[in-house]
């Protein structure tokens, strides 16, 4: 789980991102069986939850997260240059404020 914070106000340019280059990712992920499933979720910053939105991705099992790096550095090569909006890059717009590796899922 990905915690990320919009900075400068650019939360159109950061919404556009993640849908346009990290769940376009997800969705052939999922589809090549390299990952489980996914999340984009936005929700309202506060003191408490000082981030804008919360991106999940889960893998099935061990293997599929040893193979993450390659398995999505193939995808990644294979879409080419990133969609932005407005020529915004990435660091002007996003900033992540923490990353969570592990969590078991209690319900299914």
């Amino acid at each position: 789980m990905e915690f990320v914070e919009v900075l400068n106000d650019n939360q159109k340019e950061a919404r556009y991102y993640y849908e346009n280059n990290w769940l376009q990712l997800r969705i052939q992920a999922k589809s090549k069986n390299y990952i489980k499933e996914y999340n984009l979720l936005e929700t309202d910053y506060s003191e408490d939850g000082p981030f804008h939105f919360i991106l999940i991705t889960t893998f099935a099992d061990q293997s599929q997260f040893e193979a993450r790096e390659k398995n999505f550095g193939e995808l990644i090569e294979a879409k080419g240059a990133l969609k932005l909006l407005n020529d915004t890059q990435p660091k002007d717009f996003r900033k992540t404020v923490f990353v969570k590796n592990e969590a078991k899922q209690l319900i299914h």
